[in-house]
């Protein structure tokens, strides 16, 4: 389907929204439609670019090729901060541990920021639920000078805290990572509708600690 053809559809649709485009994507998805040759526009059109990768992504069957297709279109993540809705495209249910961080570990190395942001927010799947994990996704956080990075990782660092409060306030308390990242997972946290109000309470009281290391 060739890009003109999907923005005249698109331009039918009267105060065109996101579940609108989901919609119509979906429909894309169902008839199997090959949607490559819109790849050229992806970065012209912000539409064309939720187009592109939710049609794409879905009509894999795998987990392995829907990574291996985020790899192969990772200049296409740039300036784009949503790359954590690509979550919302790939089979969750089939998230093994090992595999993604092996993965993460070598995205969090790009030099391409919205790819080590991608790094991050992949354990945001469903992996982050699961306490067995946290210790290893907590070791990949690293200082890094880039915004929306700093905010993949103080997110996840948040997400974790839901699951494993303790091991999360351990390595906040113990970690050498610049203020600018852990104090944004402190205001996550403490933002969050999912950690208890003491919780919160003890996650403030660190933050002058963490300022002065």
């Amino acid at each position: 389907m060739t890009y003109d053809e999907i923005v005249k559809d698109l331009s039918k649709i009267k105060n065109l929204k996101t579940k609108d485009l989901d919609l119509y994507n979906k429909r894309l998805i169902k008839e199997k439609i090959n949607v490559n040759l819109l790849k050229d526009y992806v970065l012209e059109n912000q539409l064309v670019h939720r187009t592109y990768f939710q049609v794409s992504l879905k009509n894999l069957m795998t987990i392995e090729k829907q990574l291996l297709f985020i790899e192969e279109n990772e200049d296409l993540l740039q300036d784009w901060w949503h790359v954590d809705q690509l979550l919302q495209f790939i089979n969750k249910k089939e998230l093994e541990f090992d595999y993604i961080y092996e993965l993460a570990t070598q995205y969090i190395k790009s030099p391409k920021p919205f790819v080590r942001r991608w790094g991050y927010v992949i354990f945001l799947g469903g992996l982050q639920k699961n306490k067995n994990y946290t210790k290893k996704i907590l070791s990949l956080m690293k200082d890094d000078e880039e915004y929306y990075v700093q905010m993949a990782e103080a997110w996840v660092i948040c997400d974790l805290a839901v699951y494993d409060t303790k091991e999360v306030f351990k390595f906040l308390n113990n970690s050498k990572i610049k203020y600018n990242i852990l104090g944004k997972a402190i205001q996550k946290i403490c933002d969050s509708f999912r950690i208890s109000i003491e919780d919160k309470e003890y996650a403030k009281s660190l933050r002058e600690k963490l300022k002065k290391n």
